[in-house]
């Protein structure tokens, strides 16, 4: 069966077409390629010199200057991480890997000009992930009058490695978070150069899902990061009460000593040496945790001291969860009976609270309400505590939303990853809605079956989005929006239709963060 690509439809080029795209950056002149439904896009494009070698764990560095041209007309490889399971919900197609990884992309279209931009920072746990990937396309974005960026940045140890030897020859004195160095890297080159794809630099909106989230939280926090941009957009990811946390430097080099030894590494030398795939971070349980650390430099102090000290960049945000997020709780419970019992095992002398929280009578209910539980101790507090911390200590605007919008998938269609029957408003859902790009779900296998309303909702997601990266204000003549205010905390509820909804009883965030439940397992998020 043949099924429609959801990666860039290129037009045919004869000389009676229009023209290859060509702009000349600070590195030199990039060609891209037409698009079929009337925009431009340039793929590839090096924002940073490649990670490998001596540079393998170094700030990223400037990319050399060329002088001929530069053809940006196809996806980079991914940054190296794991590849994924060909029957898995959101398979991407051949995943081409390497460690030369630090690309970004840009899609605009003829006749823009100070356009606001949109650069999207992809999920995946910080170990998988691409800006390669369908899902983080840019075409719809930009034909609602946006130029839209979307990056690699590296992943697992290669991009958060922290170790005593690095930290020493560190000019900051400092080591690991290198992902979140790239990431400042390819906004300082939108900075340098979007303006000549017809975007704007001084109204730059960062968007991220997932780790990507967390990403746009830390940039947020890092003073590195002052400038940058001018308003935030986070999907399900945040590092301040969220499923990860920041571990500081001393604890996170003695996680890179712990890794070196796994990999039987005498010396840094060595490991700098090592090909990049065999730098693969034991997922076990006992195993070197590396991720986003407390280093001193890109986040001189926790998420959660920077904002609570009114030191964030104070900039309007758009934030919010999706319904059925899901990582650990309670974990799956059969019936009701099962559900009180891991009621009673996991919070003791505390379990009538929570259980006067999130009752439930019957089996059915039971099932509800550890889905809920779930969601709310994990993921929806912690962008609760993201938005509280906004209006505590600052001033902008913050917009909420909950995603409730179970995908339409065609009949028979199976998974390795999720369950269509229960799969419910699961974590990322959301993305393709808000980016337009339903269709990346059906380019190698029909998956989807969407409807005209999906479309419809997810048009008028999109446009809700360029218009809060226009203004600071998501509200259009379809979507209407209330900011959000901690003493009567309202959220758009995007379900079967939009519509003002409440947040989760504060008094079940409170219960979840007296209790300092464990982090989910392995540390990391999923998309």
């Amino acid at each position: 069966m043949l099924v429609v690509s959801a990666s860039p439809a290129f037009a045919a080029h004869s000389p009676a077409k229009a023209s290859v795209p060509a702009v000349t950056i600070d590195s030199g002149r990039v060609e891209g390629a037409n698009l079929a439904s009337g925009g431009q896009v340039f793929l590839g494009i090096p924002y940073a010199a490649p990670p490998v070698r001596d540079l393998r764990w170094k700030d990223p560095q400037p990319v050399p200057v060329w002088q001929s041209i530069y053809h940006a007309d196809r996806y980079a490889p991914q940054c190296m991480q794991p590849q994924r399971n060909l029957r898995a919900n959101q398979y991407s197609g051949a995943e081409i890997t390497s460690e030369d990884c630090l690309y970004l992309n840009v899609w605009t279209r003829p006749g823009l000009k100070n356009a606001p931009v949109i650069a999207f920072i992809h999920g995946g746990g910080f170990y998988i992930g691409s800006s390669g990937m369908p899902i983080y396309g840019g075409e719809a974005v930009s034909k609602a009058g946006a130029v839209f960026v979307n990056f690699n940045y590296r992943l697992g140890a290669l991009g958060f490695m922290a170790h005593p030897e690095l930290s020493a020859e560190s000019p900051h004195r400092t080591s690991g978070n290198y992902a979140f160095l790239d990431q400042i890297a390819a906004l300082k080159w939108v900075q340098r150069n979007i303006a000549r794809f017809g975007g704007d630099p001084a109204n730059v909106t960062i968007m991220g899902q997932s780790a990507g989230s967390m990403s746009v939280q830390v940039l947020q926090a890092s003073p590195l990061a002052a400038h940058l941009f001018h308003r935030v957009v986070g999907m399900s990811g945040a590092l301040a009460g969220g499923p990860s946390a920041t571990s500081p430097l001393a604890e996170a080099e003695r996680e890179g000593i712990k890794l070196q030894s796994a990999l039987r590494a005498k010396s840094l030398a060595e490991l700098r040496a090592m090909p990049a795939d065999r730098i693969v971070v034991p997922r076990t349980a006992d195993g070197p945790k590396i991720g986003p650390s407390q280093d001193g430099y890109v986040l001189p102090q926790s998420v959660e001291q920077i904002f609570a000290g009114g030191r964030h960049h104070d900039v309007p945000a758009l934030i919010g969860f999706t319904h059925d997020e899901s990582f650990g709780g309670l974990g799956p419970v059969r019936d009701l009976a099962d559900y009180r019992a891991k009621a009673e095992a996991r919070y003791g002398s505390r379990a009538g609270e929570f259980l006067a929280l999130y009752p439930a009578a019957n089996d059915a209910e039971a099932h509800l309400q550890a889905t809920a539980a779930d969601r709310d101790g994990t993921m929806a507090s912690a962008m609760g505590i993201w938005a509280d911390a906004m209006t505590a200590h600052g001033r902008a605007k913050v917009y909420s939303y909950e995603f409730a919008r179970p995908h339409t998938y065609a009949a028979n269609v199976s998974f390795s990853d999720l369950d269509p029957a229960t799969a419910g408003a699961y974590h990322t859902s959301e993305v393709p809605f808000w980016l337009g790009t339903l269709e990346s779900f059906n380019r190698y296998r029909k998956t989807r079956a969407w409807t005209a309303d999906d479309a419809g909702f997810s048009k008028a997601m999109t446009q809700s989005l360029v218009a809060f990266a226009r203004s600071g204000n998501p509200d259009t003549a379809t979507l209407h929006w209330q900011s959000y205010a901690a003493n009567a905390p309202v959220l758009l509820q995007l379900g079967a239709l939009a519509k003002a909804a409440q947040w989760p009883d504060r008094r079940k965030f409170e219960f979840f963060r007296k209790d300092n439940l464990p982090k989910a397992t392995g540390g990391a998020l999923r998309d």
